[in-house]
This record gives C-alpha cells, structure tokens and sequence, in this order.
C-alpha cells in the first residue's frame, strides 16, 4: 500500500485538515443534504433531493466554473480512471474513490490534499462507487475486494480485512454503507458462477458481524425456486450497488444481480430467489423482513441492484411508506417498504418485449419466446439495460421519479445447450440504443415527460433534483444540463472534457451553494458569481 501526499499551499492544507479533524458525526447522516453530503445518496432515502435553493430556476443560467480537479493517476484497465464514485463532503472536503485509489480533495480550491494507493493482487477494474464514512474514517472497497479503513485527515492507513476471493473472479466495487455501528459492504462477479451475499463489518476493526447469503442454502425458504443445492451454492446475486434506509423501522433496502448462469436458464429451472430481488433486512442482525423479486428467472444478465428510493405521499389515497425502483428489466415497481406489499408495476420504456405482462403478485412474466436461443433471440431492453447502476432522483416538490431509460435491442444467444452450463454460458449483441430521461409519476408509473438524447454515446450520469425547481443530469455529448424538474425544459447546459460519470451532488459552504460533478478523470465544482 502507497499513500502520497501533495502539497499545496500550507495554509489551505492547514485549513482543510483542521475542517476533516472534527470528522463526521452520525447524526449528519440522518439528515438532509445542506452543508453535508454524508453518503453516497445525499442521506438515506435514496431521493438523490437536495432542499437547498440558492441556485434556481432564475439565476442557474450565471453558474460559473469555480475550479476542476484532475486525477493524478491513470487505471490499469479501460474505465479504471472514470469517476464512477459520488463524492461525500464533509467539512470543507471532498472524499472519493476510483479503483485502487482514494482522495481528499479541498472543497474550495480543487487542491489535493492527499492521495492513497493500493497495491493490487488483481480484480476487475470495472469501476469504483465511492467511499463511506464515520467520525474521522474513510472506508472503501477495492478491486480484488479489501475493505481499507484510512484517516480521514491524512490519508494514512488503519487497517484492511478481505471482504471476497479474487481467484473466484470476485470484484468490489459500491461504497460501503454505514448504518448505526454496521459498516455494510457488498460483492460483484458471475464468470465464475459464485454466490452473492452481502455483510455487515465492526467500524473500528472491519471484522465480520453477520452474512447475510442472496440465494438460500440446504431447506432454507427459497430453496424450492431452484432444482438442486448445487445450483444455489453457484447461483450470483451479486450485491454491487448501495442500498436505502428507513431509521425508524430500521430496515435496509438493497437489491441484488442476476442469477448464474447468465444466460443458460434450462440447468435452473425456477424463480431462483433471491436473485433479481428487492431485500429488506434489518441492519443489525441481516435478517430479512420480506422480500419482492422483480426479474423471476432472469436469462438476460439484468442485476436488480439499482437504487430503492423510499417515499413517503399518497398512493390511492392512502397515506404510506413507499419504496420505488426502476429497474433495469424495464419496469417501475412502487412497494410499500413496512410490509413489501406490491403496489404497482409498469413499463418505463414503450420497446420494452421479454415479458408477457404482471402477474397477481406484481411481478413480470418472462415470455418463452423470448429465452436466449442458439440462433438467437431479438430481445429488448439489450443487456445494458434499460437503466444501469447510475442514480435516479426522486423530487417531493414534483412528486416525479426521475431515471436515465435506454430504449434498446439485442439479439441474445446461448452457447451451451449442456447438462451443466457455466459462467455465462451466452451472449448478447446490441442492435441499437436511444437514450432518455424519463420523469414517471410514481402514483401511476405514467411518463410525465420524456427527454431525448442526441447522440450515440452511453449515457451513463446519476441525476439530483433541488428545491431551487433544478434536475441536473449528464447527456451522452458531454454536457452538463439543468432541466426544469416539472417541465423538462432545459434551463442551463455547459460543455464538459468527457461524458457526466456519476451523480452530480450538492452543498453549501461558506454561505454559498456548489454543484459538483465528475467527467471522466475530472471533477468540476460549479457556483454563482460573486
């Protein structure tokens, strides 16, 4: 492990180092986002909403540039130099990941203040989400799936635990979640026909305190979804995006990935739970309080594990505790998050065809027809998608559920017929692809409106919602857009070196609102003029 340290002028170092010192206290995290943002939603409930309003409607049009980092480093792999991660701010900084990296970062000047390095054994560089944090402690993951735990003041090393194998083919990537004393962290991979799980790690020592297993094991309840206990000891569910928290029932939403393998679904016959599934759990001791699976025997590599944005507003005019997800089969699910009762469930994309339509439980059907084939199956959305791991935004102003849509086709194959497929057994050949913003009504799932993207770039950005009437987001040409949330109406756009490659966040310091955002191996910090 290598950790370097720039240095800028000492009195901006002097000056960050003594706003990081007093660390963050856990009660920011119940809070909303102002002059925190603590985790890597903004706060718990997944909305990705900031109540500030000192940049608005009328005046985002001044937004300046008020400084850009760059990293001072380059991946060992494609992506690997990418801002995937949601920066946290604390205090004055800035504090994020890429794989094998992390960085504190002056949220006034875009100085470095430190830079950490991790010496890798391997792992797939695909990507990182960011850290988490608590009092003066960054925790992240690693590729080849360490848990670090670094001061947050100086960058220095406190310890490691291996949360995974890398000779498995595991790989680590979301920010781990700090919920109460639970450091939650979570694990990706299916080439090797792995399980998932998901876990909970001691703060101060990042020992283990409870596993929770994403496919069942023996005769435990599940079990009947899946034709053998071999198949479910190698069957994924993979825990790779961060998950929401309601602190007063004291459950923790995640979602989980796609079962294994990938595209063979004739050797496991079944639902294959917990796969594809929405989870809820309680934090403390990873039991789980129900249950809703949103893709039943998935055969087109669709991981589940996109945001669960809790809401709270009337459904039928019912006054409730919701929970809400877009997912990346293609449809919007509204739960209530107490019980995991169904609410509703509707296509947010028109091309979508793999299901023959809901059944009684709210759940998709998958069509037969549309099974991957050995002479292929037309297929859409494509693999990708039709929403990814890039963060949706919830505005109670609006009551709109906003999410990044790809409209696609694939043609998707299974190569191996055989008794026992492995890995992923398929393949999928994207045909075409159109990319949206979508802002949904979650009473209804209707599409309120609908944005279209020019260009044939991925658009791959998170979006945040204020209550200064802003939606920001990133478009595939490399722009920085304000839209106006209850219309769509773009108010606001600035060109950037690279495509948006996060969730843009928010805060105020020193009396003054900052959006930040990463592009590529950069981060811009935007303002209002003096």
């Amino acid at each position: 492990m290598i950790r370097s340290v720039s240095l800028p002028a000492l009195a901006i170092l002097i000056g960050a180092s003594a706003l990081a010192a007093q660390g963050l206290d856990p009660g920011r995290l119940l809070g909303p986002p102002t002059d925190a943002w603590p985790t890597y939603n903004g706060d718990y409930t997944g909305r990705r909403y900031s109540p500030l309003d000192e940049i608005h409607g009328g005046n985002v049009g001044s937004l300046t540039l008020a400084w850009a980092f760059r990293q001072n480093t380059r991946g060992p792999a494609p992506g690997a130099g990418t801002i995937k991660a949601t920066p946290l701010y604390v205090d004055g900084v800035l504090y994020y990941a890429a794989p094998d990296h992390a960085w504190a970062v002056d949220a006034r000047t875009g100085r470095e203040i430190w830079h950490f390095a991790w010496e890798t054994s391997g792992g797939i560089h695909i990507g990182n989400r960011g850290v988490g944090m608590l009092g003066d402690t960054v925790y992240f993951e690693t590729p080849d799936c360490f848990l670090v735990a670094l001061d947050a003041r100086t960058g220095d090393l406190r310890w490691t635990q291996r949360i995974a194998d890398v000779r498995q083919e595991y790989f680590c990537t979301p920010p781990p979640m700090v919920i109460g004393d639970n450091l939650i962290t979570g694990v990706g991979g299916d080439s090797l026909d792995v399980p998932g799980y998901l876990q909970s790690r001691d703060l101060e020592t990042g020992e283990l305190r409870w596993n929770f297993n994403t496919t069942p094991r023996g005769d435990e309840p599940g079990a009947e979804t899946w034709p053998n206990a071999e198949s479910m000891e190698h069957g994924g569910g993979m825990t790779w995006l961060p998950g929401t928290y309601d602190p007063e029932l004291n459950l923790y939403y995640f979602g989980t990935g796609n079962p294994n393998p990938v595209y063979a679904g004739h050797s496991r016959e079944g639902d294959n739970l917990y796969t594809c599934t929405i989870i809820a759990i309680n934090p403390d001791t990873g039991e789980m309080a129900w249950y809703f699976q949103v893709s039943p025997h998935d055969t087109h590599d669709w991981d589940n594990v996109e945001t669960p944005v809790l809401i709270d507003g009337v459904f039928e005019g019912e006054e409730r505790r919701m929970l809400a997800q877009a997912a990346r089969n293609g449809y919007f699910v509204l739960l209530d998050r107490v019980t995991g009762e169904h609410l509703l469930t509707t296509p947010f994309i028109e091309t979508l065809n793999w299901s023959s339509g809901v059944d009684e439980a709210g759940r998709p059907r998958p069509n037969p027809d549309k099974e991957p084939q050995p002479d292929g199956t037309l297929v859409s959305p494509a693999e990708p998608g039709a929403t990814n791991w890039y963060a949706p935004s919830f505005n109670p102003d609006t009551g709109l559920f906003y999410v990044h849509a790809t409209e696609s086709w694939a043609i998707d194959y299974v190569t191996d017929t055989g008794d026992n497929p492995q890995g992923f057994a398929g393949m999928a050949q994207q045909l075409y692809a159109r990319h949206l913003l979508q802002a949904v009504d979650y009473q209804t799932g209707n599409i309120v409106w609908s944005h279209r993207y020019s260009g044939s770039g991925g658009t791959r950005s998170g979006l945040l919602t204020t209550a200064g009437g802003l939606l920001f987001a990133g478009d595939p040409t490399r722009n920085l857009i304000a839209f106006e949330p209850a219309t769509g109406d773009v108010l606001w756009h600035v060109p950037l070196h690279a495509p948006v490659s996060n969730g843009p966040i928010t805060y105020e310091m020193d009396g003054r609102q900052y959006v930040v955002v990463g592009a590529g191996d950069m981060l811009y910090a935007f303002t209002l003029p003096d």
